[in-house]
């Protein structure tokens, strides 16, 4: 697999961990036994979708680049 395709597979399956560890953080609250650690199941995803996020940002722009180049 090119690295391009396993960075948006993680970035997919990163988004699934995000939402079960929001899903859990809305559970322990409604039952009062929240704590931070609960609290940090849901930041641990969303940083690393943070910044796969941002690669697969800049890579559109970069092959939007790449072919305005190419033509002339």
């Amino acid at each position: 697999m090119h690295w391009n395709n396993w960075v948006r597979q993680t970035h997919r399956w990163l988004s699934i961990a995000f939402t079960v560890a929001v899903i859990v953080n809305i559970v322990a609250v409604e039952q009062g036994k929240y704590t931070s650690r609960v609290g940090l199941l849901a930041v641990f995803p969303l940083a690393f979708l943070l910044l796969t996020g941002l690669y697969l940002l800049v890579l559109s722009y970069v092959n939007k680049w790449r072919s305005v180049q190419g033509t002339d």
